[in-house]
């Protein structure tokens, strides 16, 4: 089944969908720090570089499906919090014209929990009635990713809709059974790590392992304001988009509270105390070894991951469209990629 992907970033929801049976055939992303990992990783899809703001949706191919995570910084309870008001917020509804203008028969798209915020109330249900206004079933949902087989606690919200005509409702796929942990994906990789050159600076070629590279540097006040240490048994702490707040390796023991937001680490052992690499939280967020990420300067590596949809949690819910879409008897010849509307 051919869909198409918006702001799509490193590919993570884009991977999740392509295990699940799907095909990418044109995706967009505006940020050229991420092309390079994306056309590469991707090969047979053709990435379109420009803003959206800046496609005209007859340049974008047919299509039976719509994914995308449009820009979360705006929503992100660590940012400003602007959301509708912010530009990068109003990106949202580019991601609803393109969706109203192709049509497909589902869409999905992925946010931050801190757009479950009251102060964004008002433009949250502005949002929901675009969708169902555009024509379709709309299912919304704050999701855990540690529910579906991700080792992280990492909360979003996904709009999942079936075009009104397939009289389908989109009902979120339950937690799996098995629970992953920070000993399962990154418990192979304690040796062979490599300190970024100057701080920031990719090592290349050195690695023997792709992107297992960390940043190196000092540590703010904020950040050792918590504890920043999960075990071995436990999920880690979410991996976010920069590399300054990256969680720590668990191979520390968990930091001391000193008084109200303030935390050290543990005399003697300080040593142990380095921020995941990038394949680390590469893992974490469940991209297989072979998907590699460019990048000259860390950051770029650590936003890419941290930005991106964690693949496994991706894959459950494309497996569930999938399945809902292939029970389908409606006209459509889905299998053959035909929409009659």
């Amino acid at each position: 089944m051919q869909i198409i992907s918006l702001f799509s970033g490193a590919g993570g929801l884009d991977l999740g969908f392509k295990k699940a049976g799907f095909n990418t055939i044109w995706a967009n992303e505006y940020d050229k720090e991420i092309w390079e990992t994306f056309e590469k990783n991707f090969t047979h899809t053709k990435l379109d570089r420009r803003s959206i703001t800046q496609i005209l949706s007859d340049e974008i191919p047919e299509t039976l499906g719509l994914i995308g995570g449009p820009p979360c910084q705006s929503w992100s309870e660590a940012g400003k919090s602007r959301g509708i008001e912010d530009d990068r917020g109003q990106l949202f509804f580019e991601f609803i014209r393109v969706l109203r203008d192709k049509k497909p028969l589902f869409f999905l798209a992925e946010n931050v929990s801190g757009m479950l915020a009251s102060r964004h109330t008002e433009a949250l249900e502005n949002i929901k009635k675009h969708f169902t206004d555009s024509g379709y079933t709309l299912s919304f949902k704050l999701l855990n990713a540690h529910d579906y087989a991700v080792p992280q606690d990492r909360k979003r919200i996904f709009f999942v809709g079936y075009r009104d005509d397939l009289n389908l409702k989109f009902e979120f796929p339950k937690a799996v059974d098995k629970k992953l942990f920070l000993q399962d994906v990154i418990g192979d990789l304690k040796e062979s790590v490599l300190p970024a050159k100057n701080k920031t600076y990719s090592n290349n070629d050195a690695c023997q392992l792709f992107n297992h590279e960390y940043m190196t540097g000092g540590f703010s006040s904020m950040f050792m304001s918590r504890n920043r240490v999960r075990a071995w048994d436990e999920p880690s702490f979410t991996i976010q988009a920069g590399g300054r707040h990256a969680p720590l390796h668990p191979q520390a023991p968990k930091m001391e509270l000193v008084e109200k937001d303030k935390r050290k680490f543990v005399e003697g052992s300080e040593e142990l105390y380095r921020r995941l690499s990038i394949r680390e939280c590469a893992r974490i967020q469940t991209f297989p070894d072979e998907h590699k990420f460019y990048y000259k300067n860390l950051t770029a590596g650590y936003k890419m991951v941290g930005n991106a949809v964690p693949v496994n949690l991706a894959y459950h819910l494309a497996k569930k469209i999938y399945e809902d879409l292939s029970v389908v008897d409606k006209g459509f010849s889905i299998k053959n990629h035909r929409v009659n509307r």
